[in-house]
């Protein structure tokens, strides 16, 4: 038995395996996502979606699904499954499902009379091609399979709607036939690994349905065409593979190459390899780089995300190379040393942390690369971020007198915590925030260490007497003696005491002004008001601001996003935190916060973790289903637990 493992007694209840999604990416930009029922319920699902250069550069849904057909002695038996109106479900394909397994790659078991089929898929790392193999483990009849495909050829924050000017026209191809519905799409080549027929019935299916569109909001039907059907005879224990891509495939070559796709896949068997698996995931070759996508299906990238996942993502696997190439990537982006929030048409330079977080990632880059070669390869963009910090930089994001950085522009949220609603700040936090100032002492005194090893004397002369300037500031301005804890931000006169995580963000820096005995207050206030099972909430319950829950509708989450939604990530800062303050005795409790994520691993996208989770009890999922990183900080948690538990262990006589 693998180490996911479903209720195979659920897997034909809707409600079970709606619930549950797979993801697959392929490094390029494009991925196959639906439901383990084969469901889709949402318009972002899709067994083969590409990003289009041609089109917008978004990603486009070219094959939406693939309904199979077995059929023995002239009857058939349908194994898709799609949503009409009326809560009407057909075919229900569903029921069929006897078993499913996600080891290495996602197979299903169907079991129709004395036919047992069984179903896996992968997508082509950097192609634009799924495959996806059926086996006929069991049968005491001649039998075919059919293939219907479902077109959709459109973004996936859009929907198709039938029409007269869909190109319904197909060549013939090897073992197959290649289409293209609408100008400005490629080719689109569906094949097979043997011979096969091909049946024209061109025919639109309208009003398919998607719940989790209705359920926030939006339009949730589409009208998807069909070209057809595939049909081809499978003996008892053959398989045979369907292929689809933009390119012209040769059929001889696709079990040698589901089989080389298939050993480079990591097994999820176990809980951290599960996580790396999904880490692995997110690089995105673009054509300026290697970058990551911040969160599957709707996010680009975001550097401030893709810096704090780095570590995690790269770092631990050993894998130097694309750690360094996706931070060479990102550094080209600076412009008055500050990082745009987002990647796009529409980027805005407002991201005050982002910045300065790349300091603590090149600080865990430290065990792979020397001081002086890092200095070398990354101190021009290390000097452009201080010295724009310190002389003052684009939304006032500028060094007071008394070394701390002030942030502040009217409605403009420059911290991570940058929801709106109305277009309005929901948290702004303007002004002197906690974590901002920790990250620019901690930047300020790597960048002393980097340049000292390198001889950089010049630098070191400007910057040495500013540490000791922000550590005095810093305590005096955020920490309180009287109740043991920090300001969450400073607003001129105005000082915030709201209990957020930020504190904790400051707590696990590597260079801080905290003594021990201030950290480990903060840690206890986070543990006891912040700490969740699936991590740490962005305000305390005890808060009269808090929002422990939010419904489904377009908007729900970003009005919460930040007053009491926890998010996985912010475990590590805890852990970290936390085992630096307790050491030994704390890795107990360290080892079950990590638990939580656990059980998350067979629930809502298989394997991975979502964007956010509601702050209350039962802590459902929220936001974008696989979030780089989430999936990083729990990676980056699960390590220190493992080298404290490595450190304590007994030496063998």
């Amino acid at each position: 038995m693998g180490y996911l493992n479903f209720d195979k007694d659920k897997l034909v209840n809707l409600s079970y395996s709606l619930e549950r999604e797979t993801l697959r990416t392929n490094r390029g930009g494009a991925y196959s996502f639906t439901t383990l029922a084969g469901c889709n319920t949402r318009k972002y699902h899709g067994l083969l979606v590409v990003r289009l250069k041609e089109q917008d550069g978004g990603k486009h849904v070219l094959l939406s699904s693939l309904d199979e057909s077995v059929i023995q002695h002239e009857t058939q038996f349908n194994l898709g499954i799609h949503k009409f109106p009326g809560d009407y479900y057909e075919p229900r394909g569903h029921k069929y499902i006897r078993n499913f397994e996600f080891d290495t790659i996602p197979k299903h078991t169907f079991r129709v009379g004395g036919v047992i089929l069984t179903r896996t898929k992968l997508l082509v790392e950097n192609e634009n091609q799924v495959l996806i193999k059926y086996t006929l483990e069991e049968a005491n009849s001649p039998t075919k399979l059919r293939f219907k495909p479902f077109l959709a050829f459109r973004n996936v924050h859009n929907l198709s709607k039938a029409n007269l000017y869909a190109n319904s026209k197909f060549t013939p191809v090897a073992n197959g036939i290649k289409m293209n519905l609408y100008d400005g799409y490629p080719e689109f080549f569906m094949q097979i690994s043997k011979e096969c027929d091909f049946v024209p019935v061109p025919d639109w299916y309208k009003n398919i349905e998607y719940i989790r569109e209705q359920e926030r909001g939006y339009e949730f039907q589409e009208d998807l065409f069909v070209p057809g059907y595939f049909e081809v005879p499978i003996a008892k224990g053959e398989s045979i593979i369907f292929s689809a891509s933009t390119s012209d495939q040769k059929p001889a070559t696709f079990e040698k190459k589901y089989e080389n796709e298939k050993k480079c896949r990591i097994p999820r068997d176990s809980f951290i390899n599960c996580l790396r698996n999904a880490g692995k995931q997110f690089l995105w070759d673009r054509q300026d780089g290697k970058d990551l996508i911040a969160g599957y299906p709707w996010y680009e990238s975001i550097p401030r995300q893709t810096i704090s996942s780095l570590p995690g993502l790269f770092l631990l696997q050993g894998d130097v190379n694309n750690f360094e190439a996706v931070l060479k990537t990102n550094l080209k982006r600076l412009k008055n040393g500050l990082l745009p929030k987002y990647v796009g048409q529409d980027s805005f330079y407002d991201s005050a942390d982002a910045p300065l977080l790349v300091f603590s990632a090149l600080q865990k880059l430290v065990p792979f690369r020397s001081l002086v070669e890092i200095w070398t390869t990354y101190g021009t963009a290390l000097k452009e971020i201080l010295n724009n910090y310190r002389e003052g930089t684009d939304f006032n994001i500028h060094m007071l007198e008394n070394g701390l950085i002030h942030a502040k522009k009217e409605g403009v949220a420059l911290t991570w915590m940058d929801d709106y609603k109305d277009g309005i700040p929901v948290t702004h936090r303007g002004g002197l925030a906690v974590e901002i100032n920790a990250l620019w002492y901690n930047a300020v005194c790597f960048a002393l260490e980097l340049a000292a090893a390198a001889g950089d004397t010049p630098f070191v002369k400007k910057w040495k007497n500013l540490p000791p300037i922000i550590g005095e500031s810093f305590l005096s301005h955020f920490w309180c003696d009287e109740c043991s804890k920090l300001a969450d931000y400073i607003d001129g006169e105005y000082t915030d005491w709201s209990v957020r995580p930020n504190i904790l963000i400051a707590a696990a820096q590597d260079y801080s002004p905290l003594s021990r005995t201030q950290k480990k207050s903060i840690v206890s206030l986070v543990r006891n008001e912040l700490l969740t099972p699936v991590g740490i909430r962005t305000l305390s319950p005890e808060d009269f601001a808090y929002k422990g829950s939010s419904g489904e509708r377009a908007g729900d989450f970003s009005e919460v996003a930040h007053q009491g939604t926890a998010y996985p990530f912010l475990i590590y800062h805890f852990v970290k935190a936390y085992l630096e303050v307790h050491k030994a005795g704390g890795l107990s409790f360290a080892r079950n916060c990590l638990e939580g994520f656990k059980n998350e691993m067979s629930e809502n996208c298989i394997g991975t973790l979502s964007e956010a989770y509601e702050g209350n009890p039962p802590h459902t999922a929220r936001g974008s289903i696989s979030q780089a990183i989430n999936v990083a900080g729990v990676i980056m948690a699960n390590a220190i637990v493992e080298k404290f538990e490595e450190e304590i262990k007994p030496v063998a006589k």
